[in-house]
Parts: structure tokens; sequence; C-alpha cells
């Protein structure tokens, strides 16, 4: 079970995930949220790893508050695609740290989730033949 700034909650969908943080973090939440869900039109908004996540045939992106970052989980291939652009931002094999204290690169992460969309539809037409 995952930590919030309340203790140990078990969340059960994405708007309860956001509204157990301060204003100024749910307006960020809000504004990721809705950045996704402009381009993955499609995407069914799930809890998974007690995690707001975004799904199509498989999951797209997760995303979780910490204490200085909005982590940002996109998978490894993404990371990799997009590096050059990634490089003001710290991150690791599957994930990117995005600070609370900077706008969010809402250009970029569209840009993340049109890649993970593409790779899904790949899979699931893989999956479907």
């Amino acid at each position: 079970m995952k930590s919030s700034p309340y203790g140990s909650i078990k969340y059960n969908t994405v708007s309860e995930y956001h509204s157990n943080f301060k204003e100024a973090i749910q307006n960020t939440l809000q504004q990721l949220r809705a950045e996704i869900l402009k381009v993955a039109l499609q995407a069914v908004e799930v809890i998974s790893y007690n995690m707001p996540a975004f799904k199509m045939n498989k999951v797209l992106v997760y995303y979780a508050v910490n204490k200085e970052h909005i982590g940002f989980y996109p998978t490894p291939s993404p990371i990799l695609a997009f590096k050059d652009e990634l490089a003001n931002y710290k991150t690791s094999k599957g994930a990117i740290q995005f600070p609370l204290n900077k706008p969010l690169p809402l250009n970029l992460i569209a840009k993340i989730v049109k890649f993970r969309l593409i790779e899904d539809s790949e899979k699931g037409r893989k999956a479907m033949s």
C-alpha cells in the first residue's frame, strides 16, 4: 500500500487519489490527467499499483506524487526515444521525475502518450493475429 501525506490509503479512483493532496498539487495532477486524456481519448482511467494509470490494451502510463516531484511512468521505450527532450529531467529505466516546483512539460507528455498509443495499438494488433 502506498503512503500519502495522510497515511496509508488504498485508492479506488483517480479522483480519489487526486483529492488526497493539497490544492496546488491537485491542480498539477488535473493538468496531467487532462493532457493524457486529450491525447488518449479512449483510454480508461484505473488505479494500478495504487497509482493513477491510463489503459488501452495495456497500461499506457502511470503517475504518482512524491515528496518533490511527480513520477511519470511511461515504460522504458519512450525514455529512450525521447532521451534528448528528457535531458533536463531525472530519469531511470521506466520513470521520469517532473519537479513539483516547475510547470509540467505538457507538449512532451503529449508526445510520450502518443508514442505509447502507437506501441499499444501495435501490441493489440499482434495479439489479435
